[in-house]
Formats: C-alpha cells, structure tokens, sequence
C-alpha cells in the first residue's frame, strides 16, 4: 500500500510543455540538481520506502538537505535511511511514521515535527496507492482518495504554520510539492465525485486513481492561490512524474491498465526511478523554479493539465469539501 505515484502513463506528445529548461524526458534527478548545495534546508518527504521516493530522499540528502523521511513502515524506512548513510554518509536523514490514509496518524506526525522545532522549507507529498479494490480508510474514506490526496491535504493544512515561519526567519522560498499523474485526465466525468466519493456502486478503481491525481493538483492550485494572496514567500506546485511500474502497482493491476485509459494517456514510456524522480528534484531545489507556482510539470518543464485541473471553481469546491472531511 506504499508509495509513488509512478505507475502514471507519459504523454507521447509533450507539445504542451512549456520549454523552460534544459531538461527533458531523460533527466536524472542528480543531473537536474548537479551543482546546487542544499545546506541548511529541510524537507518533508512522503512515501521513501521504494521507487522514487528512495532516489528523491537519497538525492535531496546528496545535495545537502536535511531529509525527514514520513513512511508507513519504520523498518522499512530505517533500512533506505541507512542504505543512503552508506551512499553518502555525512547525510542527514530521519525516520517519522505516518499513515497518510490516517487522519491520525498525519495529526500525530505533524504534532510530533511541530514540536521539533525544526525548520521546514521543502515539503514534497510523494506518497500514493495505485487501483486498489473497493476499500474504506480508518477515517471511512475511500482508500485512494484518503491516501493520495486526503492525509496529504490535512498534512499540508497542519504543517504551515511550521514553513511560514521558517520561510519568515530564513528568507527562503517555501516550496510545496505534490506528486500527481497525467493520470488525472482519467478520472470521472464530473472530475470529483463530491457527493459519492465513498460510494463502492459508483467506484472504478482506475478512475478513483485518476480523481485522487486530479485532487493534487486541484489542492497544488488553490494552495498557490491562498499564498499569494497571503503574501507568503511558500510556492505550490504539481508535477506528472514519468511511467515507473515499481510495487505501487502489483503485477496483475498492471496488467489490467483499460484500454480506453490508454488511449486517453498515449503510448506508456518508462521511466527509471532516477529519471522518474527528477522533476520531484527538479520542482524542490533548482532555481528555476524559484518564483513559478500554482504549475504542473512533467520532464522538468512546466506543462498544462487538463482543463480540470485548471478550473478555479472546482479547485475552490475541492477545497471547502476537504476542509469539511478533516474536521
């Protein structure tokens, strides 16, 4: 049930792309981040027990950062952690549990980072479950919804706080990143099922994927919004990492991808986890992005979502909904 949002399906076209750096397709996310020295910063990042989230913690701690790394499984976690101090032992980098599809365990988690004392400047919400059957969180939500975009929202909403004053006392940027898909484009109709979310008669697992994927970015959208208009120096983004079937997706799922998502996505392009990490990287650290929010990237460029994910209304109603169910 554990991390990355890879299993998503790359636009063969890419003529939307805005070509904003030099970067592309076949990045690394140590080439995207060559030369950049961290020091001093610190970030949250969701999900680090395989695939991407693994190479975005390992790379982020390669360039300095302090990496706190939120996973389900604390063996699991202590082993990547110590897996990176081998790779790069002068890193620095924690373990905290958290449960994404557990409004609980995000309170406990955020509570617990709150009361550190620690800085927070990047926070990147990688965590994800990918076409799982029919199931209700400990929250009563559906399982996708809660784990993809639900726990990362309230998580969000609880650590704020914590990255307007360390944005306030250190004069860096804040930035907040939220790993989505070109998935979204396949989700429901309506785009978000407000009123049956939690409805099994309604649900389609590939579909319930595409809606939590849309969710991010939605989330990522009105983010930016509130922080401007807050006057805070914290950027939201979203970003489409690149096809890499790593164990977010059992093999019979994979296998059972429907044809019309992918004539709705394109012809399927892997990745490897270096390239699929490198616009979380990119997104997180490079300085081109310094300024850029409210956006949604693939292959280290901004490009443009459907027209879902860039309408402001249901942004706004996606919002005000989720603000209710963390309550």
């Amino acid at each position: 049930m554990e991390t990355q949002h890879n299993t998503n399906v790359n636009i063969k076209n890419q003529s939307s792309i805005m070509c904003s750096s030099e970067f592309s397709f076949s990045s690394t996310a140590e080439e995207v981040t060559h030369g950049i020295d961290a020091t001093g910063l610190t970030a949250i990042v969701t999900g680090t027990t395989n695939g991407i989230g693994i190479e975005t913690a390992r790379v982020l701690a390669l360039r300095g950062v302090h990496v706190i790394m939120g996973v389900r499984n604390l063996v699991a976690g202590q082993n990547v952690r110590e897996a990176i101090l081998k790779d790069i032992p002068i890193a620095k980098v924690d373990v905290m549990e958290l449960d994404l599809s557990s409004m609980a365990s995000v309170r406990k988690f955020a509570s617990n980072f709150n009361s550190s004392n620690l800085p927070l400047n990047i926070l990147i919400n990688n965590a994800g479950i990918c076409a799982t059957p029919f199931t209700l969180s400990k929250d009563n939500i559906e399982l996708q919804f809660a784990t993809n975009y639900l726990g990362h929202f309230l998580l969000t909403n609880l650590l704020l706080d914590t990255m307007k004053k360390t944005t306030s006392e250190s004069k860096k940027e804040g930035r907040i990143i939220n790993v989505s898909s070109d998935g979204h484009q396949y989700t429901y109709p309506e785009g978000i099922l407000f009123g049956k979310i939690n409805d099994e008669s309604s649900y389609h697992r590939w579909k319930a994927y595409g809606q939590s994927k849309l969710a991010n970015i939605l989330h990522s959208n009105e983010l930016a919004r509130y922080l401007k208009e807050d006057g805070v120096d914290i950027t939201a983004n979203s970003l489409h990492p690149g096809a890499i079937f790593t164990n977010i997706v059992s093999p019979e799922v994979g296998q059972t991808i429907p044809k019309d998502l992918l004539n709705v996505l394109g012809e399927i392009v892997i990745k490897s986890v270096q390239q699929g990490a490198a616009t979380t990287c990119y997104v997180a650290l490079n300085s081109q992005v310094k300024g850029i929010s409210g956006k949604y990237f693939c292959d280290s460029n901004v490009a443009e979502p459907n027209s879902q994910g860039t309408n402001t209304d249901l942004a706004k109603k996606l919002w005000d909904f989720s603000i209710k169910l963390i309550e």
